[in-house]
């Protein structure tokens, strides 16, 4: 006997085949995303600084934040931000100083160099947006179609972290 409130068997196996679909996609996206960033770096000679580094110093722009805001705000996904934030530092890309009220907390902002790179990745991503409308890949609404859709499944997998915690 099937349970009332228990959808058919070959419904849940159907959305669980679309769910991981899209699970694989936004991975292959992310990927795919650092693979563009890269290739417009070696088109322009700009060879000392990596897609995850330039993404990051696009994603701070004009702000001033420490490492711990990073990836509260956000901007930076993986696990080794010390490093990459290390490594900006030392080839000019950002300015670091400590926190006069915390001096652990160390805050960080873009260089004029570092400034440039936000540039190169803006411009790479406005020709991008215009070529995605201008070619009727994806327009606007098609756009926040989307976005609704991957916040919402952000609010419920941020849920299910404080749920678990």
């Amino acid at each position: 006997m099937m349970s009332v409130h228990a959808p058919p068997a070959a419904t849940r196996t159907g959305f669980l085949s679309a769910y991981l679909d899209s699970l694989a996609m936004v991975e292959r996206l992310h990927r795919l995303l650092l693979d563009v960033i890269k290739d417009e770096f070696e088109r322009l000679g700009i060879l000392d600084i990596n897609a995850v580094q330039a993404l990051l110093l696009f994603n701070i722009g004009e702000h001033e934040v420490t490492a711990g805001e990073l990836k509260t705000r956000g901007y930076y996904q993986g696990s080794n931000v010390s490093y990459n934030l290390k490594k900006l530092v030392d080839m000019g890309y950002m300015h670091h100083q400590r926190c006069e009220i915390d001096r652990r907390s160390v805050r960080v902002r873009l260089t004029e160099r570092g400034r440039h790179i936000r540039e190169v990745v803006a411009l790479l991503f406005a020709r991008h947006a215009e070529g995605l409308e201008r070619h009727g890949v994806l327009g606007i609404d098609g756009l926040d179609r989307v976005n609704h859709s991957l916040k919402r499944i952000e609010r419920y997998w941020t849920d299910q972290i404080r749920y678990i915690y």
